[in-house]
């Protein structure tokens, strides 16, 4: 979908204002020197235009610091999807455009690589770049503390996915898998992902589900290594819901991630409840067709025939 308000806001902005009421937010891979130094590289050159810059903190330097998105005109990501992911993450669902430029081995996600990184950066602040609207998940996990049993239901957003997997022990999880108030199976093997169109080349890919275009409104389910053949990865409508629940008569131990992060740490997962993200993440690419061109350079290697 090509929906350009945000940018020509932001753009207009940059051509009357010039000033550091504009503020740009840099997401660096602190443990990649060349995406440091090419975010440093940014912030002179913004700098230099009178546009205000701040960086992201280093989540293994601060663990515990936030950073927010919400007075930014700019987010930019530099590393791979997983730098991408963590910025989206700040965005959450504030709508502020995000620019991924790719310092990582993959890059699906990234509009463009380490080369003229001021020019595409230039491109996005005038408004000249092609927006997808990325559909989000709300994600409802429902825990025991484990050395309380006090209950805990907690609120997680994500770009990618949602995964419920076997927990630390190897023990294979049982859990039955619900859409809307129906019924589809009750399963026993390595877990589920639950992943939205854009989440459909990561986790969910790799256990065996489809590629979707980012388009796509609903979520795919797709089960891991399921102990019965008839299992297969199943696509909903945009306004259903999807809940997980573990079996109580295998209390096996399980693992609940949310974009590759861990979130159940010291935690009994009881419950998952997923549904569409009240927002989208506005991620600026390089055109309609960038989806095709990724999919077929990152899965079908023809970047060298391009």
């Amino acid at each position: 979908m090509h929906d350009t308000y945000a940018i020509q806001a932001m753009s207009m902005r940059y051509k009357t204002l010039r000033s550091p009421c504009m503020k740009v937010l840099i997401v660096p891979n602190y443990a990649r020197s060349a995406a440091v130094q090419a975010a440093t590289e940014l912030t002179s050159w913004l700098e230099n235009e009178a546009i205000g810059v701040i960086w992201a903190h280093d989540k293994k330097k601060f663990l515990h610091a936030t950073t927010s998105a919400e007075s930014c005109d700019l987010v930019v990501s530099l590393g791979g999807d997983g730098t991408l992911l963590r910025a989206a993450n700040i965005i959450g669902y504030a709508e502020v455009p995000l620019l991924g430029l790719s310092f990582g081995h993959v890059g699906f996600l990234t509009a463009a690589d380490s080369n003229n990184i001021v020019k595409t950066l230039a491109s996005a602040l005038a408004g000249e770049m092609h927006v997808s609207r990325r559909m989000t998940l709300a994600i409802e996990l429902q825990t025991l503390d484990t050395t309380t049993d006090a209950p805990e239901t907690t609120q997680y957003f994500a770009l990618n996915e949602l995964s419920l997997t076997r927990g630390p022990e190897g023990d294979i999880i049982a859990f039955s898998i619900d859409v809307s108030g129906n019924h589809i199976d009750t399963l026993r093997g390595d877990g589920v992902v639950v992943a939205t169109a854009t989440g459909s080349t990561g986790y969910s890919l790799s256990a065996g589900g489809p590629i979707v275009h980012p388009d796509f409104r609903g979520m795919i389910v797709t089960p891991i290594a399921a102990h019965t053949i008839s299992a297969r990865t199943f696509l909903t409508s945009p306004s259903d819901v999807v809940e997980i629940t573990p079996s109580q008569d295998r209390p096996a131990a399980r693992s609940a991630f949310v974009d590759g992060q861990l979130v159940s740490k010291d935690k009994l997962v009881e419950k998952v409840c997923v549904r569409r993200g009240k927002g989208d993440i506005i991620l600026l690419d390089g055109g309609p067709s960038s989806f095709y061109r990724s999919v077929s350079r990152v899965f079908y290697g023809r970047a060298a025939q391009q």
